[in-house]
């Protein structure tokens, strides 16, 4: 336990003594691991547009206004058969008619028009939605049969994959930007981290060679700067966590407008802040301990 705390003695004042490339150390570790949670950010936030995007989308079947309620169960039927199918709502005259007003409640001269008509000019409804976009074409193509060919009047299906494919190439391009950015960042901090046990073991040289004469151990001349690695890990992480905590504070209202979900990045960090701080403090500790060992092992003769 002495010798342990002596390491952390010794440890401390290293760090002390090269304050500023400790503090560049900190920093660098800091911006690397910003961009990971970056990498992170852009890849929820694609799933959750995507998410949105796919429960927008609907096929919507129109009837002829003098089907029978039989045919229209057949069809229902046929489709709900369809593992692919999630949900099949059906909407009859009246609520399509309604629905119709709802949309051009603002347009009067739609609804004059519609009012001059004197009758219901729809016929009933059937929206339905699928597990994935490409199950639609699927959908759209088992009802296009002759059999439904008298009952059906049209078929409606706004298109949205390309909107998805779209979204899948942005991301796709910030992915891989931010990826660069983080190898980067740690390329830069291997260099820094090499550089500061360098200049330490390099302004320690007389002190080290003093150790080894009284009959240190190599671990005890090395404790000191694995425990700096320990602790510029330490540090950065709870570094990153603080600032993306207020930076996902500023980004969630924004945020909420676009997906209707309060706090949505809040959440997701609080909930997942466990897993995220392990796997980044373990990849940034691998990262400053196998740097260190090189360090030591290229310019520290014990």
């Amino acid at each position: 336990m002495l010798s342990f705390l002596r390491i952390v003695k010794f440890a401390l004042q290293d760090i002390g003594r090269n304050f500023s490339l400790s503090f560049m150390t900190v920093l660098i570790l800091v911006l690397m691991l910003l961009s990971i949670n970056t990498l992170v950010a852009v890849h929820v936030l694609t799933e959750k547009a995507v998410s949105s995007v796919k429960e927008q989308l609907s096929v919507s079947i129109h009837f002829r206004q003098d089907v029978k309620d039989e045919q229209v169960t057949e069809v229902q039927s046929f489709i709900n058969s369809f593992p692919a199918v999630t949900s099949v709502e059906f909407l009859n005259r009246d609520e399509v008619l309604q629905q119709f007003k709802d949309i051009h409640k603002e347009n009067p001269d739609i609804l004059s028009s519609l009012n001059e008509l004197g009758d219901n000019p729809f016929g009933p409804t059937m929206i339905i939605t699928t597990r994935e976009p490409s199950d639609y074409e699927k959908v759209i193509t088992a009802i296009s049969v002759p059999e439904y060919e008298g009952i059906i009047e049209s078929k409606t299906f706004q298109d949205t994959q390309k909107a998805i494919d779209r979204i899948g190439s942005i991301t796709a391009q910030v992915q891989k930007f931010v990826f660069v950015l983080t190898g980067l960042f740690g390329i830069i901090s291997f260099l820094v981290i090499f550089n500061t046990i360098r200049v330490a073991i390099y302004t320690q040289r007389i002190e080290i060679s003093i150790k080894k004469l009284v009959g240190a151990s190599n671990w005890f001349v090395r404790g000191p700067y694995l425990i700096e690695a320990l602790v510029f890990t330490f540090l950065s992480v709870i570094l990153t966590f603080v600032i993306m905590y207020f930076v996902v504070q500023f980004i969630d209202p924004f945020v909420s407008v676009v997906f209707s979900s309060e706090k949505f990045l809040t959440n997701y960090f609080l909930s997942h802040i466990l897993v995220l701080a392990g796997a980044e403090f373990g990849i940034v500790l691998l990262l400053t301990f196998v740097t260190s060992f090189l360090a030591m092992r290229r310019y520290l003769r014990v």
